[in-house]
């Protein structure tokens, strides 16, 4: 089998719901992320990208349903390049950066651009559609931008509540008490803060298309390094009266798009650069639905296992912040430091949009490796409806012999 590598990661910073992003449609956000990852490969021959796979978690608006081909034509790329689109909700771009390591790895392709997109903010209302025209019932309009919608009625009842009242169950179940969600969210801020500061973001995120009015986004727009737990301590809970989920220690509506190129040796070459890190073991899980958050931890458990090391072998965890109190209780059922575990800022801080957060994960722990001296890493996220995916990096850089992986 070919091994399979990152070679790049870019992404635009992520603007908050109805925000400096939000006149932007997601097809020219995804567009843009690829016309900016072409002019960073330098002298390819856009000839040799194989396909264009990205994750989208709507697809009903503007995206056109299939974003990946209309993002390549937007892009200005011949259109002999074939693109598909993958749906795993939140985890979408990690699925598309996993299909793509497949296909490398069993000698389809030698250069893969992955990425993923999501304006939340432009996600449209929907209506049913009725069996005939002119119903005499009224029509319930629905907002496809987050969260279950025009529900099965065979569902059973607690697999399809709130992603907020499904959190909230979590945390009681695994006994993550408020104090500490806010101490995590402000910890979140503080570090996504410091990265920006310190230039971690410099060679990792690119700036915004232009937006009809104004200047185009140069930093993620929600992280507030202001941010403290007695701030936090302040805000009410959302889906509870007596809860513990507030706007403050879960993820935002958020707008963005993310981009990376996966490649063997050949594709590397190709591209004129040297590989980032080894796509080393890949693992998905799946639960009960409402315990949705949960799902990463066993998805990880199995690419840990199946890249042949184990939790003391990793050097750095980026675990998307969907919510404070579930990427807590996944911490806490990991052996591994907490330092280690999103040092330069999560989601609660930078941002959420679902397509695009897979690849903003690989992307930052590729990078993280690379800056960190690290060897090994967890890329992980937990999806929607009781799902998780989660994906090892082996830093190329690194000096020791590498270790042959476990049957």
């Amino acid at each position: 089998m070919t091994e399979a590598y990152v070679l790049d990661a870019v992404r635009i910073p992520f603007g908050k719901f109805g925000g400096s992003l939000a006149s932007i449609r997601p097809d020219d956000l995804a567009a843009h992320i690829v016309r900016e990852s072409v002019r960073r490969a330098g002298d390819l021959d856009p000839r040799h990208i194989d396909e264009v796979i990205f994750g989208n978690a709507n697809g009903a608006g503007e995206e056109n349903r299939n974003v990946a081909r209309m993002a390549t034509l937007l892009a200005g790329l011949p259109v002999e390049i074939s693109g598909t689109t993958v749906n795993r909700l939140c985890g979408s771009s990690l699925d598309a950066s996993m299909i793509a390591s497949r296909q490398i790895a069993c000698g389809d392709a030698d250069l893969v651009l992955v990425g993923g997109v999501e304006s939340m903010s432009r996600a449209p209302w929907v209506l049913p559609k009725t069996e005939r025209p002119y119903p005499a019932a009224n029509l319930e309009a629905v907002n496809t931008a987050l969260g279950w919608r025009l529900v099965n009625e065979h569902m059973p009842k607690e697999w399809t509540v709130s992603l907020g009242e499904a959190t909230e169950q979590l945390a009681e179940k695994y006994g993550v008490s408020r104090e500490r969600q806010d101490e995590f969210a402000a910890r979140s801020h503080r570090l996504a803060a410091q990265a920006w500061s310190q230039g971690r973001y410099d060679d990792l995120v690119v700036a915004g298309p232009a937006p009809r009015k104004g200047e185009p986004l140069t930093r993620d727009e929600g992280v507030r390094a202001d941010s403290t737990p007695e701030t936090l301590a302040g805000l009410r809970p959302v889906f509870r009266p007596d809860g513990t989920v507030t706007a403050g220690n879960a993820s935002p509506l958020s707008d963005g798009a993310s981009a990376a190129w996966l490649g063997s040796e050949r594709g590397a070459q190709r591209l004129g650069v040297a590989p980032l890190a080894r796509i080393a073991g890949r693992g998905a899980a799946a639960n009960e639905p409402q315990y949705f958050g949960y799902a990463p931890v066993e998805a990880a458990n199995t690419a840990v296992r199946r890249a042949g090391i184990t939790w003391s072998d990793v050097d750095a965890v980026e675990l998307n912040e969907a919510f404070a109190a579930q990427s807590l209780a996944c911490i806490d059922a990991w052996d591994v430091d907490p330092d280690r575990v999103n040092a330069w800022g999560g989601a609660v801080a930078i941002g959420h949009p679902l397509g695009a957060s897979g690849a903003r994960v690989l992307g930052t722990l590729a990078r993280r490796l690379v800056a960190e001296g690290g060897r090994w890493g967890v890329a992980a996220i937990c999806i929607g409806v009781g799902q998780g995916l989660a994906v090892v990096l082996e830093n190329v850089a690194s000096t020791t012999p590498r270790q042959e992986a476990s049957a």
